[in-house]
């Protein structure tokens, strides 16, 4: 009686259900006691609020079993909900599919991890490879002149050792100069315009050594040229040493180089000894190739590559870079061990190649008191040693491992240097330095190499710059130290200075780390 009292005071009402947001799920039964046994349907609407016209809304209906309830409670009602899906959720639920222009042949990531290109993956590579060796092609034919030349060259200047030796000064202050701005201009315009502006820039440094300009311009020149092949040789360390068959890239375009070093001696030679052209016309080929490097596609086949970011296209606008920035990525980037280790290894490395290649011939002829113009003709049996080292002993060396077969080919190098210092015999000297140069030809390739391996992604540019630009002022130092010293003591002064480097070489090889290769 009371609790019958107490109903008719106090309405009892449910509050007002929550409106949750509807989403696809599952089904589920639900019984409400006391409720009617006909059965309520509910129906959701759909969560597009405008829906598109040309689709129509998905239903999909769940009917239930009835059940009943046993003892004093009424009987429960069977619910049938059907559930609304409209066309933006139906969308939303399917899978996606990869958009046709999404589809990059130059990349490709499995399992959120990048695969590694390689030289015939994609086949665009192949072209980006070729083109990169005929750039070194020609830088191969203009760094070996030198050494068939400066006998024509202080002849015609009426000049000496020391004079003449500001050549390579010149060339190593252009190599310094490009590695600080290699960086920004790709950040700027991309590699292709890049490479077009390293080519250019070489273009421009030809023109006064083909008028035989005045010493003091001819000196400009080659910081000129030394500046245009920093970018070329900066961006080719970053594309070859990219790829998974890393080494047999970079030996096919440093091979490339020896090939053009062969063949600068040879016809720089024959030009001012057999043809009696003056020496500034050798320049004109040189001019040739790299007008010729300069008007390729390179947009085409550099435009991309696999190693890091920087294929911009033109139409992409880049923000600005204070050169605080590029001070700033340089520093950085000396701060790596292996980036201040390789530059020094490399900066001895180039000083002991340039100098044998620059002083050889003038040795032989106060040593071995030779002075027809034949003996230029070393000089190419060393950049032909290169060349063979670089194409035919990248396979043993990827196989053993660069890092002791850097040290078997050093150690043996500094042997045969040893011979062509102490053994008065010239055919035995042209035959020793062929070999020094077969010896020292797959070291570059394979430093290279540990070198990308070794260096975070993000600094592989700007640490391969400065690797190049140190190695391009001990191509300067070296060779400039020798012609000083030659000038006071004899020319005998180049093998202790040669075998030196490979001394510094050694040291600064062995605190490199040797991490493994990927391979996939």
């Amino acid at each position: 009686m009371d609790a019958i009292l107490l109903h008719g005071l106090i309405a009892v009402e449910s509050a007002p259900a929550l409106k949750l947001p509807s989403a696809p799920g599952r089904a589920v039964a639900r019984t409400y006691p006391g409720a009617p046994q006909e059965a309520a349907s509910i129906e959701l609407q759909p969560l597009s609020r405008t829906p598109k016209p040309n689709k129509s809304a998905s239903t999909s209906r769940i009917n239930l079993a009835s059940t009943s309830s046993s003892g004093h409670l009424p009987k429960s009602r069977t619910e049938t909900t059907i559930f609304s899906v409209g066309p933006e959720l139906e969308e939303q639920s399917r899978p996606g599919t990869p958009k046709a222009d999404s589809v990059n042949d130059d990349s490709a990531n499995i399992d959120g991890v990048e695969a590694m290109q390689s030289i015939m993956e994609p086949y665009m590579n192949r072209w980006r490879l070729l083109a990169m060796c005929l750039i070194s092609l020609s830088n191969g034919m203009s760094d070996s002149a030198p050494g068939a030349l400066i006998p024509s060259i202080e002849e015609y200047y009426n000049i000496g050792y020391a004079i003449v030796s500001l050549i390579f000064v010149g060339n190593a202050l252009g190599f310094i100069a490009g590695a600080f701005f290699v960086d920004a201009i790709r950040e700027r315009l991309g590699r292709a315009k890049t490479l077009a502006v390293g080519q250019g820039l070489i273009s421009l440094g030809y023109i006064p050594m083909i008028a035989t300009a005045p010493y003091p311009a001819i000196v400009v020149s080659f910081f000129f040229v030394g500046f245009g092949m920093s970018i070329n040789l900066a961006m080719g360390n970053v594309f070859c040493g990219s790829l998974s068959n890393s080494t047999t890239a970079l030996s096919m375009m440093h091979g490339s180089y020896g090939i053009g070093g062969t063949v600068g001696p040879l016809l720089a030679t024959a030009m001012v000894t057999v043809f009696e052209v003056v020496w500034s016309r050798y320049y004109a080929v040189s001019l040739g190739l790299a007008v010729l490097g300069a008007c390729r596609d390179t947009q085409q086949h550099l435009g991309s590559s696999a190693g890091g970011s920087g294929g911009q296209s033109g139409s992409t606008a880049v923000p600005k870079r204070d050169w605080r920035a590029d001070v700033t990525a340089m520093v950085s980037a000396l701060s790596n061990r292996v980036v201040l280790l390789g530059a020094l290894f490399i900066f001895a490395y180039q000083g002991a190649e340039v100098s044998i290649s620059g002083w050889v011939n003038t040795f032989l002829m106060d040593s071995r008191h030779v002075h027809d113009g034949s003996v230029g003709y070393v000089t190419a049996g060393f950049w032909g040693g290169i060349t063979l080292g670089r194409f035919l002993l990248a396979p043993p060396a990827h196989r053993i491992g660069e890092k002791l077969f850097v040290v078997i080919v050093v150690v043996g190098a500094c042997a045969f240097q040893l011979v062509v210092w102490l053994v008065p015999n010239l055919i035995g000297n042209a035959v020793a330095v062929a070999i020094v140069g077969l010896l020292l030809g797959p070291v570059y390739p394979c430093a290279a190499a540990v070198f990308m391996r070794n260096i975070s992604k993000q600094k592989q540019v700007s640490g391969m710059g400065v690797i190049s630009a140190f190695g391009s002022s001990g191509g300067a130092a070296a060779p400039f130290t020798t012609g000083l010293l030659a000038q006071a003591v004899g020319t005998f002064v180049l093998h202790p200075i040669v075998i030196g480097l490979f001394v510094v070489m050694m040291i600064c090889w062995y605190g490199l780390p040797n991490k493994p290769k990927r391979s996939e």
